[in-house]
């Protein structure tokens, strides 16, 4: 039987920010999914695949592309298209 991060108190989960790479609770983050070379905006945090999280702020999001963290994050080869990402980020930036 395995253990779930539930299951051991005391043990906070956190993530790191691909763009500022400062760690944070899930709850702080956006998830983010890639599928057919577009990255993806996973705010219910349910979307398949390997997922890589990042503060829902412009600052951190050109932080990211500026240091190619996206292709490094979900360990895909080559650019990645973000203005989707870009655009949901600019809008709960607001």
């Amino acid at each position: 039987m395995t253990e779930t991060a539930d299951a051991r108190p005391g043990k906070p989960r956190e993530r790191t920010c691909i763009g500022c790479r400062k760690r944070s609770g899930p709850a702080d983050l956006l998830r983010m999914t890639v599928s057919g070379g577009l990255v993806l905006p996973d705010p219910g945090h349910r979307a398949p695949g390997r997922g890589a999280h990042l503060h829902p702020t412009t600052e951190c999001f050109d932080l990211a592309v500026r240091r190619k963290a996206f292709p490094r994050a979900f360990r895909v080869p080559g650019p990645l298209d973000v203005t989707g990402l870009r655009d949901h980020v600019a809008q709960r930036d607001k």
